[in-house]
Formats: C-alpha cells, sequence, structure tokens
C-alpha cells in the first residue's frame, strides 16, 4: 500500500434538499440516468468500510458529503458507525467529518454525531441578506433561517462543528461583514473557499469571482482577525499557512504539489480522484470490483496527480509558489483566447501573501521559539522557518510531488 489517503464519501451522490445557484455537483445526476433518488445501499456500504479498514492508514478518515449526505437519516450513520467498529482493528483510529448545509439537522442526528465525535462542517455564506441570495430551497425560499435551527441542535447536542463560507460574487465584496457575522455568533471555527465556476468556453459565470475580490476578501478577513482574534478564532487558510512555515507539511488540498491526496465514493461504488473532477472520463474503478492498492497505481489516477505541478512556467519563478503550488487544477482554466495556465485567482492569491506573510513569517518564528523553550536540551539553530524548504535542489520536493525539488518548488530559484 503506497501513502496515505482518505475517502470523500457521497452517499446520496447530488441528490439535495436545495438548490443552491451555485452549485457544481447539482449536474452529477446525469452520471446515474436510470434513477432519479440516489442511495448508497447496505452492500456497497459495507464494502468500502472493510475493504478500506484493511489498509494501514494512520487515521482512517471518512468524509461524508453531497448533496447533502444528510438526506441519508440517522439509520444510515449508525449502520456506517458500526461497521466501522466491526472491521476496525484495536487501537486503529477513524474519524467521521461530514459536510452538510444544516437545514435537515435534528436532535436525533445530532445526538449521534455527538456521541461518535463527528466533526461537521456547516455551510453558511453570511447574513440572511447574503446567504438567501443563492442558497435556494427547491420551491425558491431562503435557507438561511432552517440553517441556524440546524446549528442550534448542533450546539444543544455539543457537536463540534466549523463554518465553510462560498465566497461569491456578493459576499465576496463584504469580508469584514461576513467574518464580524461569524464571530458574533460564536462561531470560532472558519473556512472560506472561492466560487470559481466557468461556462462551457472557460467564462467565468456570474455568481463566480475573479483574483480582485477573493485577494480583497482574504486581506479584509485578516485585517479583522488579527486585530484581536488570532488565539480564540481559527480560519482554516491561516492555520495552513502556519502549519507549513511551521512543520513543512500541507494540510490544505490547494497547496500540495500533487492531487493524489483521497478518493471520491460516489452512491454506487464508483471511485473518482477529486470532488471537482467527477466525470465519465475520470472514472477509476469501483470498490465493488478494485482493490484501493488498484485504484492507488491506476495510471489514470497517478496521471491525474501529476497535473498539479505542470503548472504554468510563469508560476517557477514566483515568490509565493511554495504557498500556493499554482493553485486548485479547477481554477487554471485558460481564459478564452489565451493558453495561460495560471489560476483566475492568481492576483488575488498575490495581493493576499504580499499584505499578511511578514506577520505570518514572524508568528511561525514566535511558535518555534516556544517550542525550543519546551524542548530540554535542543539546539535554537535547529529551528528554522519553513524547514522543508532547506532542502538540496537534488532531494525529493517536500510537496509530495515525488520530484526533485529542483524539478518542482525549485525550478527556477
Amino acid at each position: 500500500m503506497n501513502k496515505p489517503f482518505s475517502l470523500l464519501i457521497k452517499p446520496a451522490s447530488a441528490d439535495c434538499n436545495l438548490r443552491c445557484r451555485y452549485c457544481f455537483y447539482l449536474d452529477r445526476c446525469h452520471l446515474y440516468p436510470d434513477s432519479k433518488v440516489h442511495r448508497m445501499t447496505d452492500d456497497v456500504l459495507e464494502r468500502m468500510i472493510s475493504s478500506f479498514m484493511a489498509t494501514d492508514q494512520p487515521v482512517y478518515t471518512f468524509g461524508w458529503q453531497g448533496g447533502e449526505p444528510t438526506l441519508m437519516g440517522v439509520d444510515f450513520y449508525r449502520k456506517a458507525v458500526e461497521l466501522q467498529k466491526k472491521y476496525g482493528r484495536r487501537g486503529c483510529h477513524v474519524a467521521n467529518g461530514l459536510q452538510t448545509n444544516g437545514t435537515l439537522i435534528n436532535d436525533e442526528l445530532a445526538s449521534l454525531f455527538a456521541e461518535y465525535s463527528f466533526l461537521l462542517g456547516v455551510s453558511l455564506d453570511g447574513p440572511l441578506d447574503i446567504h438567501d441570495s443563492y442558497r435556494l430551497t427547491r420551491g425558491g425560499g431562503g435557507s438561511h433561517n432552517d440553517v441556524l435551527r440546524g446549528i442550534d441542535a448542533l450546539r444543544r447536542n455539543k457537536v463540534e462543528f466549523n463554518i465553510l463560507t462560498l465566497v461569491n460574487n456578493i459576499n465576496g465584496r463584504r469580508g469584514r461583514d461576513v467574518y464580524n457575522y461569524l464571530k458574533d455568533m460564536g462561531i470560532n471555527y472558519h473556512q472560506y473557499i472561492p466560487c470559481v465556476e466557468f461556462d462551457g468556453i472557460g467564462k467565468l459565470l456570474p455568481y463566480a469571482i475573479d483574483g480582485e475580490v477573493w485577494g480583497n476578501f482574504l486581506c479584509e478577513v485578516f485585517d479583522e482577525w488579527v486585530k484581536n482574534d488570532i488565539y480564540k478564532i481559527s480560519i482554516r487558510l491561516f492555520d495552513g499557512i502556519l502549519g507549513l512555515m511551521v512543520n513543512g507539511s500541507y494540510s490544505i488540498c490547494h497547496m500540495a504539489g500533487n492531487c493524489c491526496q483521497y478518493f471520491v465514493v460516489e452512491h454506487n461504488g464508483d471511485v473518482y480522484p477529486c470532488d471537482f473532477f467527477v466525470m465519465k472520463d475520470k472514472r477509476l474503478g469501483s470498490i465493488m470490483e478494485s482493490t484501493w492498492s488498484e485504484l492507488l497505481t491506476n495510471p489514470l489516477y497517478i496521471e491525474f496527480g501529476a497535473l498539479k505541478n505542470n503548472w504554468d512556467p510563469a508560476c517557477s519563478g514566483c515568490e509565493y509558489l511554495n504557498y500556493c503550488s499554482g493553485d486548485c487544477l479547477k481554477h487554471r482554466i485558460p481564459q478564452p483566447g489565451s493558453n495561460c495556465d495560471i489560476s483566475r485567482l492568481c492576483s488575488g492569491w498575490k495581493k493576499f501573501f504580499a499584505h499578511t506573510l511578514p506577520w505570518f513569517e514572524e508568528e511561525a518564528r514566535k511558535l518555534q521559539r516556544q517550542r525550543q523553550l519546551q524542548s530540554k536540551g535542543s539546539d535554537p539553530r535547529d529551528f528554522v522557518l519553513c524547514p522543508s524548504f532547506n532542502i538540496g535542489r537534488n532531494d525529493p520536493c517536500f510537496c509530495g510531488s515525488n520530484k526533485k525539488y529542483k524539478k518542482c518548488h525549485g525550478a527556477g530559484r
């Protein structure tokens, strides 16, 4: 078995009780036209869990997504946990995460999630006027108040959760408002991801954002956060940057140098390499027919993963390459009339990094000094900023691309 991997599972496929205008996954139902309702069967569930837990993993990480995964109901997740217990070896660690729109969360579900330490991500785009612009019910009504009711149920049952905010063309221009709204709600764990969606010819759709909006949004959020909240509120991107500087390892998907990080498992057992690339020509196989070793060594999977560090030549000389690795493949679709493979968010990333990296570097040095003080007999000279950046040109690159440093992040340096 090769390096560790995790599962991102679509037990209800793209089925959802909402009709968010910017949803990129809703049309994946077209992959399975023989049924109007898509649900993972007990046979597929057991095969997935038993085979995954027969592999050697430091942590068996199950990410339940959709569509809307709570459509499966409480009995499905109760069965999933029982199967994890059945096939788990003594001493193994299992982590369950679930991303939800929050509207179907009730006390029964929340109680189960609390009992088995599920970590939930709840989608909330900001105050009612922002959230209800795009996150609509089937009937066209807003979903904001239903989300808040779901959050109340999670709090009553003491379920750990964070908020995922999709940054679109509306809330992308109100970074301070969004951040302070979540802060005032007592939300201490934030995740902001960009809405970058294209039409058939590579043009950004109206609700999507460009680099300018993304950069301004991140800078606004950072400026609010850094005032008083650096030890109170966790922002996943900021944590990831500090983690890279201090530990020399990536914790955020788009920052890595290879896209072989996890598998998407659809409701019927079909396997794909990435949430954004669940497409007919990217299907790797099925867990009902293939082993995980076969899927890991599938040439299509390996080729897909290697696309990540085939970034545009201009990226090789960029001072911020270590922090974005060319950005997500999904954001690197050339603009109409251009062969340039640079992320549509590149200008925004540059603005954000120029604005914030000096602070992150100083904070990383503080953290390393604290480690030195806590490590008896250690030499302060052993603690250097971004330890994995200080490697030989012929050493394997720290990003996980399996290339030499000089052929990867070290190119042009």
